[in-house]
């Protein structure tokens, strides 16, 4: 059976939240309904009192690659300012909400940690708190179910707009669900309603919902993606390519100075379980090493539970034990940019300090069980 959006819950009951209420809505191409027709459209047509759009990383229509400033717009045939929450601001001004009555959020979630979007739902709740406007969210599934935590939670010293609020990388709640700890974690004085999902359960990956998949962003065009993502996203902080600027981000890895097949040989003997790879050159159009020939390899999951957290350790310590004078980590301003994505710093040097994958595993079991009895007041499903 498949399951029922939060947005196609709000359609069902005529708009009974927004009815004479000016409204504000935060989201991008990813919010359709289950018959993947745009929430704009819809609100439109349905005579909701649309004033103005707000829009996360990558624009509305995802236009942007990561990291690109984008600037506030017209939405094309109407008067509604589309404002950029990925430009000189993350949050939206008191000017910005004086013409607004309610906030609704409405964003595909990818539950990872170092996913924007979350951030900007933080920012728009405590700027909606301030303001003493209302806050809806229509529910959404976790693509990588809700029965899943995996990772070390965040420390606080390690927070920027790709990590925070205490989570751990993968946290097993849905976007609805998260705004609720939001609320208590930043204790928010918000009037905040979830329009709930129908028919989805805590143990239901996105291949489970019936929907169409629905990308998040420009660089997971896939589910495939997605569940790589889970540990691959650490590559953005190092010097090989993620596979941003290919047709298969996160799933092509490489970098020029690498020997594919050599690569191949040692992580075939790791016999990593769940996780399929081949050796692969490829060249990024765009982003690390842009129009350079890149080898490495080409990774796949065998199934939806693959652990790509575990991958990746393997990988990179594989990478350091052949290449030691080569690989590195990013450093900017805030410091090493792996911890800041990682939430610790204790994970890169265990890699360095080539520590057996199980046990840097299990250092994070403790986070994961705490986190998990944590949140369990937030459910919904």
């Amino acid at each position: 059976m498949r399951i029922k959006l939060g947005l196609d819950r709000l359609i069902e009951s005529e708009f009974r939240d927004l009815a004479k209420k000016r409204v504000g809505l935060i989201t991008n191409a990813s919010g359709v309904t289950g018959d993947l027709e745009m929430n704009i459209d819809v609100f439109l047509k349905n005579r909701v009192n649309l004033k103005k759009i707000f829009s996360p990383e990558h624009g509305l229509f995802m236009t942007h690659q990561d990291g690109e400033i984008i600037e506030n717009q017209k939405l094309r045939g109407t008067n509604i300012e589309i404002v950029s929450l990925y430009s000189m601001k993350r949050s939206p001004s008191r000017e910005d909400l004086e013409n607004i009555d309610v906030l609704v959020y409405d964003i595909q979630d990818v539950g990872l940690r170092f996913y924007t979007y979350i951030y900007t739902l933080r920012y728009c709740m405590k700027a909606a708190a301030d303001s003493g406007k209302e806050f809806i969210v229509l529910d959404r599934p976790n693509p990588l179910s809700g029965d899943v935590v995996r990772g070390p939670v965040i420390k606080d010293e390690f927070e920027s707009f790709v990590g925070g609020l205490r989570l751990p990388i993968r946290y097993g709640l849905t976007v609805g669900e998260l705004a609720l700890y939001i609320k208590k974690f930043d204790k928010l004085d918000l009037n905040l309603k979830i329009i709930e999902m129908d028919n989805w359960e805590r143990r239901m990956y996105y291949d489970d919902t019936g929907l169409f998949w629905n990308v998040p962003s420009p660089n997971l065009p896939t589910f495939e993606s997605v569940i790589c993502y889970v540990g691959n996203c650490l590559i953005e902080a190092t010097n090989i390519s993620e596979g941003r600027g290919t047709t298969k981000p996160f799933q092509f890895i490489g970098a020029p100075w690498i020997d594919e097949n050599i690569l191949y040989q040692e992580l075939k003997r790791k016999n990593i379980p769940k996780v399929a790879f081949r050796k692969r050159v490829f060249m990024p159009r765009f982003s690390k090493f842009a129009n350079q020939e890149c080898k490495g390899i080409e990774v796949f999951p065998k199934d939806k539970e693959a652990d790509f957290l575990r991958f990746i350790v393997e990988f990179f310590k594989t990478i350091n034990e052949l290449w030691p004078d080569k690989f590195n980590m990013r450093i900017n301003e805030e410091g090493v940019v792996f911890d800041n994505l990682a939430g610790t710093d204790s994970l890169r040097k265990m890699i360095f300090s080539n520590i057996d994958t199980d046990e840097i595993l299990e250092s994070w079991k403790k986070d994961e069980q705490e986190f998990k009895q944590k949140v369990e007041e937030f459910f919904l499903y």
